[in-house]
């Protein structure tokens, strides 16, 4: 055990941030790569901020309502949109939906 006490709530982050690029991160392929770290660190300082003033119970009430909120976006808002929650198709609607252009630049 490290003598630091919030390296779970980082672990836990940075373990969800990990497996969330390697299987959706395709979403995000326009997406700037210093927003993409910002959002990382803003998570990960929330998180210990959280744990340290309210204690660790309070810090997965805030993972539960993360999830929360992306269940809502992906089961209803997305879809309202008439776009798939899961697939992200159309992928024009999604990204014209993010403010992309469509198609796609080839890097």
């Amino acid at each position: 055990m490290s003598s630091w006490p919030y390296w779970f709530e980082i672990a836990v982050i940075c373990g969800i941030t990990a497996v969330g690029t390697i299987v959706w991160g395709h979403w995000e392929e326009h997406t700037p790569k210093w927003r993409r770290i910002g959002k990382i660190a803003v998570f990960c300082g929330l998180s210990v901020l959280l744990s340290a003033t309210a204690g660790r119970f309070w810090f997965f009430v805030l993972l539960g309502v993360l999830v929360a909120i992306v269940l809502l976006i992906h089961a209803w808002w997305l879809p309202r949109k008439g776009i798939n929650g899961w697939t992200g198709e159309p992928r024009e609607k999604y990204y014209a939906l993010r403010g992309w252009k469509w198609p796609p630049e080839i890097r």
